[in-house]
């Protein structure tokens, strides 16, 4: 027979147990919440980074289109910047004076940890711009989602106090395998265990190259494609250029009011509608503007006819992935005009900068706003 001590012991056990299967959710959430706290570094407090000649900042994605701005920037500041890159083979010095480049892959966290911990005086700082180059679900993911998170260890490792992350407007309404990446991303920055981090998430809207997705077409004396919504209107946005971008994210590393916030940005131009931008082009290459309207319900037949050829063929789930992108940045405003959410000295409208728009060469038609597909 069962003694009394462990009749009473098995009992208080089922009582505990029981207590918690049927407590609130509320309460258990509470729990976890302070199992979390028990463990979680101390939060760190905004304050400047420090003085850029004693400040090391790594720059992941540096040879992309937004990183290679955002390293310039650093080094004019005088900021002791570290580029990190695939292949350093493929990346002229001559661009980046007095830059300490160094070949890693991002996507293995053992090397990785191991090239930070080599710098002279550790890291004080960090800029992540990568983001897929496809914009597909295991590139997304891959990219977007680990490889930056492994940037975001591998810094924390090194002593660095501050992050700033280059992530993208259009997150605000996830219906994307990169965005929900993105997202998942932001959530591991903030959270309670990288505490001990200062970060800074800035979400342009597009890059003035975000203009350039048709100018081949235009040169070529073809009209301007404009995509229409099912109410009539057309998408509008202000882009923000590329060097007032980068200064923006380095001000982070300085500034300390735009720390540990996300930060919605645009640039000082009023928001432009597909119309403009085109007429925009078409004064850059100096022709007669011409427009074509196309229903954007029509994106909606190609991505129905890619998604059923999916179910047969795999791998044109990803062809119906960019389907939906091309859809997304062709119906959706990317304006961020609310307060302290403009910035920048250069507008669309200044003539002399409407032949750098150019200059930057043409993208995909699918990216004409779409400020995340970059390089890594």
């Amino acid at each position: 027979m069962m003694s009394r001590g462990v009749l009473s012991w098995c009992l208080g056990l089922a009582l505990i147990l029981g207590s918690q299967a049927f407590s609130p959710p509320a309460a258990r959430a509470r729990r976890a919440q302070l199992r979390m706290s028990a463990t979680a570094p101390a939060a760190a407090k905004p304050r400047p980074i420090g003085a850029p000649a004693d400040s090391t900042v790594v720059v992941a994605g540096a040879t992309g289109y937004i990183g290679k701005f955002v390293v310039k920037d650093l080094a004019k500041r005088g900021y002791k910047t570290v580029a990190l890159v695939r292949d350093a083979s493929r990346v002229d010095a001559k661009e980046f004076p007095g830059v300490d480049i160094r070949e890693v892959d991002v996507c293995d966290p053992a090397a990785l940890e191991k090239s930070l911990k080599e710098i002279p005086g550790g890291v004080q700082g960090a800029v992540s711009c990568l983001a897929s180059r496809s914009g597909s679900k295991d590139d997304s993911y891959k990219i977007d989602y680990q490889a930056t998170l492994n940037v975001i260890d591998a810094v924390r490792g090194a002593g660095a106090s501050h992050f700033v992350l280059l992530s993208a407007f259009c997150v605000r309404k996830p219906l994307l395998q990169f965005q929900n990446a993105k997202l998942k991303l932001e959530a591991a920055l903030t959270a309670p265990e990288r505490a001990d981090i200062l970060h800074a998430i800035v979400r342009p809207t597009a890059f003035f190259k975000s203009l350039s997705g048709q100018l081949e077409v235009v040169e070529a004396g073809a009209p301007f494609v404009m995509f229409e919504k099912d109410d009539g209107s057309m998408m509008k946005c202000n882009p923000i250029a590329e060097a007032d971008l980068a200064e923006y994210m380095v001000n982070c590393f300085e500034d300390v009011s735009l720390q540990n916030r996300i930060l919605d940005l645009g640039g000082p131009d009023d928001p432009l509608s597909m119309k403009e931008q085109g007429e925009l082009l078409f004064k850059a290459v100096g022709k007669e503007p011409k427009f074509i309207t196309v229903p954007s319900k029509l994106f909606d037949v190609i991505i129905g006819g890619l998604d059923f050829l999916a179910k047969f063929f795999p791998g044109m789930a990803d062809t119906a992935e960019f389907g939906r992108i091309g859809k997304y940045y062709a119906v959706e405003d990317m304006v961020a005009v609310g307060e302290g959410e403009k910035y920048g000295k250069v507008t669309l409208g200044m003539a002399q900068e409407i032949p750098l728009i150019c200059a930057s060469g043409p993208q995909p038609p699918t990216q004409l706003t779409q400020p995340t597909q970059l390089t890594h």
